[in-house]
């Protein structure tokens, strides 16, 4: 296996969670929206919108780069879909990125190289499309495994 992303997640309180990223990296806080959480930080839906959305715009900066085009830099919104599955239960049903250059196309000479490559580099956006493999764990207090 390649590399490792870890992350320490801790709860502050109710849905309120503090993610650590690492030395030289500030916290983050999360929650849950009102009425369910305080509304506090953003949500687990929302960061896993943002990781997706980061990723195409950075996998773009880099087709550009690779490619000599000049973008005149990168920006995004994206919305995420929630919707209930057949249990009924939410569930992220899509994601929307729409993507802005700063530069117009005309003054791109290989833009068409661009964006017939560029998502592939991300692998963020490429992992949720295929569907990521999750295994989980639980153990208590004492350190015993209970799932």
């Amino acid at each position: 296996m390649g590399a490792e992303a870890r992350i320490r997640i801790r709860q502050i309180e109710r849905f309120a969670f503090r993610v650590e990223f690492g030395d030289g990296f500030p916290e983050l806080l999360t929650d849950e929206p009102v009425p369910i959480g305080g509304g506090e930080g953003p949500s687990p839906e929302q960061l896993l919108i943002a990781g997706v959305s980061n990723c195409l715009c950075a996998s773009l900066a880099f087709a550009l780069g690779r490619y000599g085009q000049d973008g005149k830099g990168v920006e995004a919104e994206a919305i995420g879909h929630v919707g209930r599955n057949d249990e009924g239960r939410l569930r992220l049903q899509g994601i929307e990125v729409a993507i802005a250059l700063g530069a117009p196309a005309a003054s791109m000479d290989r833009i068409a190289d661009v964006l017939a490559r560029f998502e592939r580099f991300c692998t963020v956006s490429e992992s949720v499309k295929a569907g990521i493999p999750v295994s989980v764990s639980v153990r208590d207090g004492e350190g015993t495994r209970l799932r």
